[in-house]
């Protein structure tokens, strides 16, 4: 037993001696914060490009760019591009040539959770239609908007302060819509749906009202996520607009139709 001890400070001195530096790992490194702005793009194919239940392409495909930045408190701006051929058609009808066939739109607004569940978008919205220089007046449009989500349902109101769209003294015309996106459950599937009601307000110095213009639309279709990014659907649209009034060579813009389109979002 006395021998004990040093048997013990013979083992302690046998036994490599290993820092706390070589055994222990590594602290882990800070995590990166996350960037508060987003940059997003969608690419679209469509077999016509109406728009508030009026053809822009005279019934012909289109296809459509959406480039996005985002916010993480709420503000948003971007750009959106699309063939028409709405203007060409029209100036055509009228006696006189345009190379107006492209829209490009620019938009910024906010978005804001005032109470939990409800979100609030408000923002501002111009048309514009590069080399339209031949209209009187122009069809560049400036439009303010607010809209209400709440679940799968948003309702947004649209109030114009030019010339809407190209049509004379039509200052403070507006568009309200009902638009819903329904998940169904445990699918990648959705359901839409829509209903609207443009207004043109003012009276030209021909006398015309510009009221006749002015009509309701609706639209009822389908979505499906096929992941990756990539969306398709379809869906079917009418207006109860005055088939006189939207009729150009020979083509109804506002009639019942079904358009088809494939997404990619990157």
């Amino acid at each position: 037993m006395r021998q004990l001890p040093a048997l013990l400070l013979a083992a302690a001195v046998s036994v490599p001696v290993v820092s706390y530096a070589q055994t222990a790992p590594a602290p882990a490194a800070p995590a990166a914060p996350e960037s508060p702005h987003s940059f997003t793009g969608k690419l679209g194919l469509f077999t016509e490009y109406e728009y508030r239940g009026i053809s822009q392409t005279s019934e012909d495909p289109a296809l459509q760019l959406n480039l996005d930045y985002g916010h993480s408190s709420g503000f948003y701006a971007g750009f959106f591009f699309s063939n028409i051929k709405w203007l060409k058609d029209t100036a055509y009808a009228g006696g006189f040539n345009t190379d107006a066939n492209l829209e490009w739109d620019i938009y910024a607004g906010y978005k804001f959770e005032p109470i939990k569940d409800w979100t609030v978008d408000v923002g501002y919205l111009r048309y514009e239609y590069p080399r339209s220089g031949a209209f009187n007046p122009k069809p560049n449009t400036d439009e303010v908007y607010i809209g209400l989500t709440y679940s799968f349902a948003t309702l947004k109101y649209s109030y114009s302060f030019n010339d809407t769209f190209g049509v004379p003294s039509s200052e403070g015309s507006d568009y309200i819509e009902l638009a819903v996106t329904y998940p169904v459950a445990d699918t990648k599937f959705s359901f839409t749906g829509l209903l609207g009601y443009q207004r043109y307000a003012g009276t030209q110095s021909s006398g015309f009202d510009n009221d006749d213009l002015s009509y309701g639309v609706w639209k009822v279709g389908g979505v499906y996520d096929f992941g990756s990014g990539w969306n398709g659907g379809l869906y079917y649209k009418g207006t109860n607009a005055k088939d006189e009034l939207y009729t150009i060579r020979d083509k109804n813009w506002s009639k019942k139709r079904i358009v088809a389109f494939v997404t990619y979002a990157f």
